[in-house]
């Protein structure tokens, strides 16, 4: 087991496939505060609990990369999975590197440093498999909040992308790195 403390209540473990209940929790709660605030485009409107995609998407994530869980006094509460490559709506470095799927948390932990320990976790980890760059790429619509967050955390803009969706509409997307 994996374990990492932030003021003593923030734990980092291992994902396992019998957390994905949880995770697919934290994506609910996430979609249902975008929703309460008028920003439907990032996850939509649906829980992802409900959507077949987004459940298949978790399990393979789980199944294929190195899922972490943050837990906040022994609560999950934020998740991520690291895997060797982007998702395939973008094309791969040429160099190894570690790239973050699926972080998300709660909102009920919403100010309590979970993220930002997922994301130094990340990087400690791609420190440790001798790898120097570590990828994420996001939502870069509305107010780019998520883009300043990943900034926070050490990560810098490269290139922008857009994921086209339903009818005529498109997800427009920012990958940012940080270099180890």
């Amino acid at each position: 087991m994996v374990s990492t403390e932030s003021n003593g209540k923030i734990r980092i473990r291992d994902g396992r496939a019998d957390d994905i209940p949880a995770v697919l929790g934290m994506f609910d709660s996430a979609v249902e505060w975008l929703v309460s605030q008028g920003r439907t485009r990032q996850w939509g409107t649906t829980p992802w609990s409900e959507n077949p995609r987004a459940v298949a998407m978790i399990t393979r994530y789980f199944a294929e990369g190195s899922p972490y869980i943050a837990e906040y006094d022994g609560i999950p509460a934020a998740t991520l999975t690291l895997t060797d490559a982007p998702g395939p709506y973008l094309a791969p470095v040429d160099e190894p590197e570690r790239y973050i799927h699926i972080l998300s948390s709660d909102r009920r932990f919403k100010g309590t440093g979970v993220g930002a320990a997922l994301l130094a976790h990340a990087a400690a980890e791609t420190r440790r498999a001798g790898i120097s760059l570590l990828r994420v790429d996001c939502y870069a619509g509305d107010d780019r909040k998520l883009v300043a967050f990943y900034e926070s955390n050490g990560f810098t803009p490269t290139e922008t992308f857009t994921v086209a969706v339903a009818g005529d509409d498109s997800w427009p997307g920012q990958v940012l790195a940080r270099r180890l």
